[in-house]
This record gives C-alpha cells, structure tokens and sequence, in this order.
C-alpha cells in the first residue's frame, strides 16, 4: 500500500479513485532520512483527490483528473520561506526558539509568540531586560536536565520538549496514546439531513462554492486546511480574539484568500455577532487545545445540537486523548518529542525535517477531510466531526508504508515556476502558490490577504 493509498483509506474514500491520480516526481525534493517527500505528495494528492471527487458530484460529470508536481508540493511546504513582503524576507522563528543543551542531552523550546517567550523566560528565572538573553538562557539550561526543563516551563504555560528517540517516544504514555488512534478519526455525530449543494457550473470549477467556514485556527496547520477550502471556493472567516493578536508575516503567508475578523469570545458585547456567524456556517474548524473551546459552547456535541448539519474539524499538536492531551504543541516541538528530531540528526546533535511537514502535511489532511465529509453528506447526511493531530501525523511518517525509504539528495529543484507575485493591502507579496490541483479547478486564490483583524464579522 502506497502512502496515498493509507491516507485516502483513512479518509474514508473509496480505493477506486486514487487511479485519477497522476505524479511529477522530482528527485531531491525535500531530502530527508525519513519518506518527507512521499508523505508530502500524499496528503497534497488526497486533498486535491477529495475536491475532485466533490466538483464531480456537484457537477454530475466524471471524476476530474488529479495531477500532483513535487516541485509544487516542496514549494507549497516551505511556503513561510518564500514568502517576501516588499522584498523582505521574514523571520520564521524567534531567537528563543531553538535546541539548546542540557546537563542530560538536548531541549527545543518554541518562543514565536511574546507571551510564549514571557512564560519561558518566567519559567526559567531569567528576567526579560536581561541583555544577551541568548547566552543567559544557555547558561541556566545547561545546568537542568532536559525532563525537568520539560515540565516546569510546560507548568508555567511555555513551550519547551526534550529531545526523545523514537523508542523512547513509543514506551511514552502519550505515544502509545498516539499509537491507538486512527490517522483521521472521522465521526458522524447524528442523523441531520442530507446536504443539498446547488450545481457547479463555470470555470475555474469551485467545489467548496456557496459554503461558509469558520475559521478559529492559528500558526501553520489550520490555516494551511482552511487557505485551501478558501482556494476551493468557500467564503473562510477567520476569527481571532484581539488579546492574541497574530504575527504580519505569518498572517501574509497563511491567509490568503480568506477574510480576518476579530471577536473576544469571553466579551457579552461579542457573542451575539459570533453565534450569528455560527447559526450560518457550515464548517467550523478549530485549531486549539482539546477543550480550550468547551466552554464557548463550541465542543462537537455543543455544535451538533447548536447547528445540526456542521461539518466540525478539529486539529491538534497532541491528540484529544493521553496525558499530553492539554498541552500545546508546534510542529517543531512535536518532532523532537516524536524522535523525528533524533533520526535527523542524533542523539549528540538533533536535526530536523526540512519543512515544517507536520504542520503542512496535517493541514491538507484536514483539508480532505472536510471536502470528504462534505461529499459524504451528500449521500448520508449527518453532522460529521473529523479530528487530527500533528503528533499521529508524525507517527505516520515514521512508521508508515514506506518506513525510511529515502535518503538525502544532492539534487535541488528551482521553485520559480509555483511562485506568483500579487499586490495587496500589505504590499507586494511574493508567495508559494497552492499544489492542490485537478482539472477544472482553480489555479490560485481569488484574493490576497487583508490586513489581520480589520474585516467585519460577517459572512461575505
């Protein structure tokens, strides 16, 4: 079984259809020990699989052709690098988030956000004037054990993992969690009535047209599901809370061709305008913690009774089960607790993948199953609830059919031919364009993005 096989299985589709697929393959391609390359092209092929499968069933037409370019693939996953705003390049990562050495071995810490940077620092004792904060944190870090420095910054709200190897990781509590759960846990919540979708006509073809999503997602993997339900024609909403305002390149990068709202969820004043948004929708993705959201009335029974005929997407670092079920988590971080880290590199010096795949991987998966559930509906009905995490992600790539199957490569590609240029309310943006294609379908957004938080909380 091929790794497109496995992913479109675990979606739920049927096994016929993955003969609509055609592949550029392009040696050299995100390099890796591990089968990045192949993973990648599987989640982008099951995603552009699942819009073709939906515009046929919108269409009444036969099953648009699937054609996936690793070169677009691999330009797609190093999106945040290719990006330039006015010609500048932007900073992915903070000088905090980083590997650092330990008394034991090796920690990463994750430190993009300011108040991520202000626990760690807390955590630490290090105070945040400090000049040479660098070298200060070097300095206490090499004194504690990776573990201990684990979980006392994760008891003060950071982020920080020490480094595992694969073995370690499955003898964990939480890896044999990961270990027991499917890759996609798809769910039909009760018996809602089928969904009607108009017919598709025009060009490009737009499966995910007249479809409303709610996006309440952050950093790479939710956006990366949601720009592309955008990409496929649905009117994406993203609602973020203005206590947690979002970095300017990250927003550049990940949102196009949605619309940025801000709401305070805890706010009376906000509610009314997000339960109208809600009372429309018919996606809702979120990308927080398992139950950070519970308590707005937004769990996936809460929805289903709310607005029976959701599709519910939810995605985590983690999982919503084990002992690590309520700690945050990044791609980064996720490859060093899986291993992943440890067979890039070693035990003396970690490595790590050369994109965040996880994130990217897990976003067109997410992606898929949306446009699958939404097919599904279709023919069934029924609320349906779809749930991934980054870390089951990181254990299909480990240990998935073809189990470290690549080596490094010397080759390198040009990535010119998927990149596009586009003035915007932001400036002149340079960005990755998307690799979900079938034929018919889109060849980019309708728009770029706005500038984060200033559009109405209302559907377009």
């Amino acid at each position: 079984m091929t790794r497109t096989d496995f992913a479109w299985a675990a979606l739920g589709g049927d096994p016929a259809l993955v003969s609509q697929i055609s592949t550029v393959a392009r040696e050299g391609v995100l390099p890796a020990r591990l089968p990045v390359r192949g993973t990648a092209r599987a989640c982008v092929a099951v995603c552009s699989l699942a819009g073709a499968e939906l515009t046929a069933g919108r269409t009444g037409g036969k099953m648009p052709e699937v054609r996936v370019d690793d070169g677009a693939v691999a330009t797609a996953f190093h999106s945040e690098r290719h990006l330039r705003v006015d010609g500048r390049e932007p900073v992915n990562f903070a000088p905090l988030s980083r590997f650092w050495r330990t008394a034991d071995g090796w920690v990463r810490t994750h430190a993009n956000y300011p108040h991520h940077q202000k626990r760690l620092l807390g955590a630490l004792g290090v105070p945040e004037g400090r000049s040479s904060l660098t070298e200060v944190v070097a300095e206490v870090l090499a004194e504690r054990s990776a573990i201990e420095v684990e979980e006392t910054v994760y008891a003060a709200g950071g982020l920080a993992i020490a480094l595992r190897t694969p073995g370690q990781w499955a003898a964990h509590p939480q890896g044999r969690a990961i270990a027991a759960h499917p890759l996609v846990a798809r769910e039909r919540l009760d018996t809602a009535p089928v969904r009607r979708l108009a017919p598709l006509a025009g060009d490009p073809l737009l499966p995910a047209a007249g479809l409303r999503v709610l996006d309440l997602t952050r950093v790479i993997a939710g956006p990366v599901a949601t720009r592309t339900l955008a990409l496929l024609g649905a009117d994406v909403l993203r609602i973020d809370s203005p206590r947690l305002p979002e970095i300017d390149d990250q927003h550049a990068d990940l949102d196009f061709g949605k619309r940025s709202a801000t709401l305070d969820l805890s706010a009376r004043g906000d509610r009314p305008a997000f339960e109208e948004l809600l009372a429309e929708a018919d996606v809702v993705v979120t990308g927080y913690r398992p139950g950070a959201l519970d308590r707005f009335g937004l769990s996936p029974g809460a929805l289903a009774e709310r607005r029976p005929g959701l599709v519910v997407a939810q995605l985590s670092a983690w999982g919503g089960y084990g002992p690590w079920s309520g700690r945050r988590g990044f791609d980064s971080l996720v490859q060093v607790a899986t291993g992943i880290a440890e067979i890039e590199g070693s035990a003396e010096r970690p490595g790590a993948l050369p994109a965040q795949a996880l994130d990217h991987g897990t976003g067109y998966l997410l992606a898929a199953a949306v446009l699958r559930s939404l097919t599904e509906q279709t023919r069934e009905g029924g609320t349906r609830l779809v749930r991934l995490a980054l870390a089951r992600t990181a254990a299909w790539l480990v240990d998935g059919p073809g189990h470290r199957d690549e080596e490094p490569a010397d080759t390198s590609y040009e990535p010119g031919p998927w990149l596009a240029e586009t003035d915007s309310d932001l400036g002149r943006l340079r960005y990755a364009r998307s690799p979900v294609s079938f034929a018919g379908g889109p060849p980019d957004w309708a728009r770029p993005p706005g500038r984060w938080g200033t559009d109405p909380a209302r559907w377009a």
